[in-house]
């Protein structure tokens, strides 16, 4: 077998072993809470009101 299969059957290999170790460690976390929910989406709003151009000042 030529080495470059065999070096893109090791990469596959290694790609399949961090995509399995992902799904599981997304698996075994607990469910975010509503109120962290909310936090998080509070913090959002405010960075966008925030970030968010004001009207032009008035030029007398």
């Amino acid at each position: 077998m030529h080495i470059e299969t065999q070096l893109a059957q090791h990469r596959v290999t290694g790609l399949r072993a961090q995509a399995d170790a992902h799904r599981l460690s997304t698996e075994a976390k607990p469910p975010v809470e509503l109120r962290t929910r909310v936090g998080w989406t509070l913090v959002e709003l405010g960075l966008r009101l925030a970030s968010a151009p004001g009207p032009a000042p008035a030029v007398a």
